[in-house]
């Protein structure tokens, strides 16, 4: 019963990453995208620069280390809000969702990849779990002639955002213990608006949109939990729960991007998407569930 409070912390961070999928959508149907990824930022400045302040001091990053946190912004921020935004718009929350869970096999694949760390079975059998629960919600589109082309693309965007936070996931190991987690976040998301603030000008005038209190309460909902509050959650969490533990909780995110889907946004739950749904959480729990004797 000890760790309950940082099990349900690592749960309330995971789950808001998984609704934040659902209220994506609806941003993305109504503002331009480099709009909201920029504001999101800049939101996220707001309460981050205090925070850093408070928790951290008076910390500057050294010259490596801003140029490793200025990769992290182009990949885990830029391509994984663009790629998701942009692919929202042509395929569903549930789908969307789904698409997310392929992260810790794409990670890990990354791991092999560049890091040259050896993959064990059990991790290559989640990364082909992950690959045919792509392929499920692939094959839930075939015959809806008139939406299987904006899906597939529109999943392949979400995906292209799944690899660019896979990079951000793999960028961070090498900055691990050097910045402080609030006072690198918090550069990481002045560095992201910097990049996106080009992007975001030509649009500019849709912010006018945002005098209506539900896009606004959307807009800030989805600013301060997917940059702020689920990073605090999570870290707050992984002070009393073993690190090797903590990514089961990763689970949570498909499910409550599924559950929100449906009853949110009255989305299909096809028995295709329940093959793809069981893929993509055994692939997670498969690659996240610690290995025997790693329990401390």
């Amino acid at each position: 019963m000890a760790l309950l409070p940082a099990y349900l912390q690592l749960a309330a961070a995971m789950a808001l990453v998984g609704a934040n999928v659902a209220v994506a959508k609806l941003l993305a149907e109504a503002l331009p995208i480099p709009l909201i990824a920029a504001l999101r930022c800049a939101l996220a400045c707001a309460v981050l620069w205090p925070l850093a302040w408070a928790m951290d001091g008076r910390v500057r990053p050294d010259r490596a280390a801003l140029r490793n946190l200025a990769l992290q912004a182009a990949f885990g921020t830029v391509l994984y809000n663009v790629g998701l935004l942009a692919g929202l718009r042509l395929t569903t929350a549930l789908e969307g969702g789904l698409v997310l869970a392929t992260l810790p096999a794409v990670v890990g694949i990354g791991s092999a990849l560049w890091l040259r760390e050896r993959l064990s079975a059990r991790q290559w059998a989640a990364v082909g779990l992950a690959a045919g629960g792509m392929a499920a919600i692939t094959l839930a589109r075939v015959g809806m002639v008139s939406e299987t082309a904006g899906s597939i693309l529109g999943n392949a965007l979400v995906f292209a955002g799944v690899c660019g936070e896979a990079t951000y996931v793999l960028l961070a190991k090498r900055l691990a213990g050097r910045v402080p987690v609030v006072t690198a976040s918090l550069w990481m998301q002045a560095l992201s608006a910097a990049m996106l603030l080009p992007l975001a000008l030509p649009g500019i005038g849709a912010v006018a949109a945002l005098v209506e209190p539900r896009l606004a309460g959307l807009l800030v909902f989805h600013s301060l939990t997917a940059s702020v509050l689920c990073l605090l959650l999570w870290y707050a969490g992984l002070r009393r729960a073993p690190a090797s533990v903590a990514g089961v909780f990763t689970a949570f995110l498909p499910a409550t991007a599924a559950a929100v889907a449906v009853a949110l946004l009255g989305e299909a739950f096809t028995e295709v998407h329940a093959a793809g749904f069981i893929l993509m959480l055994a692939s997670v729990l498969l690659a996240t569930w610690p290995r025997r004797g790693e329990r401390r």
